[in-house]
């Protein structure tokens, strides 16, 4: 059985009609888990309530700025607005924020306890949020939340995160950078949004290794890159927990960006990730057009899945 986070709860940031954020990205995939063959296989889990959830708040604030932090809440209760022209804020928005950041905390829990993977499916996105700003749809840095939460937790010494959006993480990558015992590796469309992610960004202890992709590359690109450089420098960084910041618009029919992947691509990505570690923790990033995105998220829990089989 394999954990997924969800909540109704993450269709509650509304981000207006025509922006690609929207709510709907979660129903299809939602729907198309539900109709899967390996359905029955899939263990449905509500996230912690946030008033029930003692860190949250705490490791909120290890990767985000308080004034920041309240910003976003103002915004919200005083009826909505937004971070930049890209990121709005609804009046649910703050609280749907919150709560997608108890999930990815529940998601490494899960993970720990079950020494297995599990797919954290909640909205709004998170790794362009940086430490005091809010952009490219992202309001809270979750994938760095959850790496400095892990940290935390007994036999942890060690956290890596596998970036595979289209865009670079760049606020992920600026607020985990300062940290030894986090790795982050990032492969991405360049040039693109949001113009970060140099392959000379190291980071401050060597902990970055950003692999940008010409634009109408494809499968024979990333590979290699994933076999020769991306996960040596993962196993080499001898993590106890993997997390991977799972986007899925380098998919050929995504609209943002001009990669030529195809939603069985991911598949090979996830196998990667297994082959270091089944200590994954996968949470949704991007992925903006629908049966894409949800086919490739079906990959990667299949695989999950028939990586359990062959155990």
């Amino acid at each position: 059985m394999l954990p997924v986070i969800y909540s109704h709860e993450f269709l509650d940031h509304k981000t207006g009609r025509y922006h690609p954020e929207k709510p709907e990205r979660l129903s299809v995939i939602v729907n198309a888990l539900q109709q899967s063959a390996f359905a029955e296989k899939i263990t449905w889990r509500s996230p912690t309530p946030v008033l029930s959830q003692p860190l949250l708040m705490p490791m909120l604030l290890k990767a985000h700025d308080p004034a920041y932090v309240n910003k976003v809440k103002q915004i919200a209760a005083s009826g909505g607005g937004y971070l930049d022209s890209d990121t709005p804020v609804s009046p649910r928005s703050y609280d749907v924020a919150l709560l997608a950041v108890s999930a990815w905390l529940d998601g490494v829990d899960a993970v720990l306890q079950l020494a297995n993977p599990a797919f954290v499916l909640a909205r709004p996105p998170g790794h362009h949020a940086e430490n005091n700003a809010g952009m490219g749809f992202c309001l809270f840095s979750h994938a760095a939340i959850a790496a400095l939460y892990a940290l935390e937790q007994p036999g942890v010494n060690r956290v890596a995160i596998l970036d595979w959006d289209v865009h670079h993480g760049n606020g992920t990558q600026s607020i985990v950078e300062t940290h030894p015992q986090i790795a982050y590796c990032s492969l991405h469309q360049h040039p693109c949004y949001p113009g970060t992610g140099q392959a000379s960004e190291q980071g401050f202890y060597h902990n970055v290794l950003n692999l940008p992709i010409l634009p109408a590359s494809d499968i024979t690109t990333y590979q290699p890159l994933i076999e020769n450089k991306a996960i040596p420098f993962l196993a080499d960084f001898g993590a106890d927990l993997l997390i991977v910041s799972a986007g899925y618009d380098a998919n050929a029919s995504d609209p943002l960006a001009s990669i030529n992947l195809q939603p069985q691509d991911y598949a090979l990505f996830t196998d990667a990730c297994l082959g270091i570690t089944r200590k994954v923790l996968f949470g949704l990033e991007g992925g903006y057009d629908f049966t894409s995105l949800s086919q490739s998220v079906l990959g990667t829990i299949e695989r999950c899945l028939q990586q359990f089989s062959a155990k």
